[in-house]
C-alpha cells in the first residue's frame, strides 16, 4: 500500500525552516526532505525512487517515512522513539570489585594483570556471570585506574 503525502502549510512552513536552519541531525533533515518531496499538496510531489535518489537513501526508507507519517504524524515521522537500551551489566559494586582486583598483585606466574585475566577471574570469584575484556578494559579506563607502579 501506498501512503500520500499531504502537508498543511504549517507543516511545510515547519519542515522547510529545519532543512534550511540545518541544526538537526543528518537524519532528522534527510526525514524532513523525503516529506517534503513526497508532499502532494502543491501538485508537484516525487515518486520513491526519485526522493529516494535526491534525498540519497534506499526507497525502503521512503516508504517507511511516509507511511510513520501517514499513521503516526508528522513528529513520530522524524524523530526516533527514545531508546533505553539494556541495563549495564557491570554496576557500581561490581566496578568497584574489579577496580580492586586490578589494583591487587597479579596472579602465580604473571608479572602484571591482563584484561583477559580481569575478565576470568571476576567470572571466577562470582563478581559477574560473564564479562568481555574489552568490557572491562572499557570500565577501568574510565575509573582511570592505576596501581601507581
Amino acid at each position: 500500500m501506498k501512503y500520500r503525502i499531504y502537508l498543511s502549510a504549517e507543516q511545510r512552513s515547519h519542515l522547510e525552516n529545519m532543512v534550511s536552519t540545518g541544526y538537526d541531525s543528518a537524519r532528522v533533515l534527510a526525514r524532513a526532505r523525503i516529506l517534503l518531496l513526497s508532499d502532494r499538496s502543491l501538485g508537484n510531489h516525487q515518486e520513491d525512487d526519485e526522493v529516494a535518489k535526491a534525498v540519497m537513501v534506499c526507497t525502503g526508507t521512503v516508504s517507511r517515512i511516509r507511511k510513520v507519517f501517514a499513521l503516526y504524524g508528522l513528529e513520530s515521522a522524524i524523530y526516533d522513539k527514545p531508546r533505553t537500551g539494556a541495563p549495564p551489566k557491570i554496576t557500581g559494586d561490581i566496578e568497584a570489585r574489579i577496580t580492586m582486583l586490578a589494583c591487587s598483585n597479579p596472579p602465580e606466574g604473571y608479572d602484571r594483570w591482563t584484561l583477559r585475566l580481569l575478565a576470568d577471574r571476576s567470572v571466577e570469584l562470582g563478581y559477574i556471570d560473564s564479562i568481555s575484556h574489552v568490557a572491562i578494559g572499557d570500565r577501568l579506563k574510565k575509573t582511570i585506574s592505576n596501581p601507581g607502579k
